[in-house]
């Protein structure tokens, strides 16, 4: 069974970095395209950043030159380094995998929550 698991979330200040990972069991890592999506309070899911198999990244407008993401394919981990956090990031963060090979992706994570406040 394809699991993914978040970690990392919690509660910050405007202007602060938080670094969220996602675990990946019982899938070949390296051939999936892997993606962070965030959903706020009232508002539809939307995609963060991905990262493709061939390492090729895709960053929303909203986050660009503040998010990372990044991937340890020996570890099987997806990670989001979030930088100069701003209130309107608040979501519940979820982690993504996706490949065009297997009929049963996308899957999901379970959801971190991410909040920014003073």
């Amino acid at each position: 069974q394809v699991q993914l698991v978040e970690s990392g979330g919690g509660l910050v200040q405007p202007g602060g970095s938080l670094r969220l990972s996602c675990v990946v069991s019982e899938i070949l890592f390296s051939v999936y395209d892997m993606g962070w999506y965030r959903q706020a309070p009232g508002k539809q899911r939307e995609l963060v950043a991905n990262i493709r198999s061939s390492g090729n990244t895709h960053y929303a407008d909203s986050v660009k030159g503040r998010f990372t993401i990044s991937r340890d394919v020996a570890k099987k981990t997806v990670y989001l380094q979030m930088n100069s956090l701003k209130s309107e990031d608040t979501a519940v963060y979820f982690c993504n995998a996706d490949s065009k090979f297997d009929s049963g992706a996308p899957y999901w994570g379970q959801g971190t929550q991410v909040t920014v406040s003073s």
